[in-house]
């Protein structure tokens, strides 16, 4: 007999049968969300794998390339797959781009000119963003000391788009980008669905002024749901391979995926101008960034049913959570709330102590560069900074909210909710 027979399920970590039990009821009351996100799963697998096999793939579009990266015929035909398994016309992937925030600030900045304004339709845009946009301080670079000025519109305080301001200032302001952010970043709203939520306004947008740019930030919304932004009308979307399209499979990197006349236009700013897309080489091989895209669908599902599952135990421990359990969801981010900024660090460190990666460590809440206010960051991953692998990171300061996200597999979202739970247990946080 071995060892696995001996013991029972779990015994290595002393997970409790009260934990154990709240799981399975959780479960229960899951199966319709589950089945939900299966069919979405189902559904985009079905697109990446055509997207994969119209460009007839092959091994030799995974070799490494040096120097100018003339031909590169692995990364030019990446973007191809990319586009149409986002929905787009073309895309730019790339390993250059060092985060989402990167990609997002290259593609703005290969948009606007100065003399330029941006406006966001989403109220203030993710923190990173603020000295990148101007918003705050006077960082050298930045879209405000390139000429280009900033307005925004803040949601409505059920946290929907308020389409009438946006268009009125629009018309004011003749704005030549019009800038959505899909997830909710560190607020306590619900993501925006493409369908319906984006898809309004940007039919609202483009009715006012037809020639203007819509952007979506679309990290963490990849493959939640059907089809993307560019689906209904949005010109750019952009995001992170560290997030949902790569699958817990690419090491780095990021995508700007768009109409053609807008990629090409980002490409200059990408590069240099007159050169664009056809530079840049990659000595490492594609593969991952291939492979993280053909798994994407699988390991967003598991993600999402990771964050429901979290939903749904927290709800049973009499917790505010957001989105509920039973929610449609347009990102894999779950938002908890605690009471004390105590019960929300304990939170995170049972979410380190849970990784496959630095279980050892203790996070501790610390100055977060492009954060205006002290974050804890649970993060024990494969890939640094993956948040398509279980995470949480929050911002210390009330009210007090935890976000996760991510799981690469259920199986392990599943042992951290019970870890999670026990640790709280422990220290009569919840109840």
């Amino acid at each position: 007999m071995n060892q696995n027979q001996k013991n029972p399920p779990y015994a290595a970590f002393s997970i409790s049968e009260r934990a154990q039990a709240f799981v399975k009821a959780a479960e229960e009351n899951l199966i319709p969300v589950f089945a939900r996100i299966e069919a979405t799963e189902y559904s985009n697998q079905a697109k990446v794998l055509h997207a994969l096999q119209r460009e007839k793939i092959a091994l030799h579009h995974f070799t490494p390339t040096t120097g100018y990266g003339y031909d590169d015929i692995g990364r030019d035909t990446l973007d191809r797959v990319f586009a149409y398994a986002l929905d787009a016309e073309d895309a730019l992937v790339r390993p250059q781009f060092t985060s989402g925030t990167h990609a997002i600030f290259t593609a703005l900045a290969g948009l606007l000119e100065p003399g330029d304004c941006m406006l966001s339709a989403t109220g203030r845009p993710y923190d990173t963003l603020e000295k990148a946009i101007g918003i705050s301080g006077d960082a050298y670079g930045s879209l405000r000391r390139m000429g280009i000025s900033y307005k925004e519109v803040p949601l409505t305080e059920t946290g929907c788009i308020n389409v009438e301001a946006v268009v009125s200032t629009l018309l004011q302001t003749q704005a030549s980008v019009v800038y959505f952010q899909r997830s909710r970043g560190y607020s306590w709203r619900n993501a925006l669905l493409p369908e319906t939520d984006l898809a309004t306004a940007f039919d609202a947008v483009r009715k006012a002024k037809p020639d203007c740019i819509i952007v979506v930030d679309n990290c963490y919304g990849e493959f939640t749901r059907t089809s993307e932004p560019a689906a209904f009308g949005a010109d750019v979307e952009i995001g992170s391979l560290i997030k949902n399209p790569g699958g817990g499979i690419a090491p780095t990197g990021g995508y700007i995926a768009g109409t053609h006349a807008c990629i090409e236009r980002i490409a200059e700013r990408l590069t240099v101008p007159g050169m664009g897309r056809e530079v840049g080489s990659y000595a490492g091989s594609y593969a991952p960034f291939y492979q993280g895209l053909f798994l994407a669908p699988h390991i967003t599902a598991q993600s999402l049913k990771t964050a429901a599952l979290f939903a749904r135990a927290f709800e049973a421990c009499g917790m505010e959570t957001l989105p509920s359990s039973d929610a449609e969801r347009s990102d894999i981010v779950q938002s908890l709330r605690f009471s004390t900024a105590e019960a929300l660090i304990a939170f995170c460190r049972s979410i380190q102590a849970a990784s496959p990666v630095d279980s050892f460590v203790v996070p501790e809440p610390w100055d977060m560069p492009g954060y205006t206010s002290q974050v804890i960051m649970a993060a024990g991953a494969f890939v640094q900074g993956s948040s398509i692998e279980l995470s949480a990171d929050a911002p210390i300061k009330k009210p007090y909210t935890a976000y996760v996200q991510g799981g690469l597999t259920y199986a392990h979202g599943r042992l951290g909710v019970m870890l999670a739970l026990d640790a709280l247990w422990k220290l009569n946080i919840c109840g």
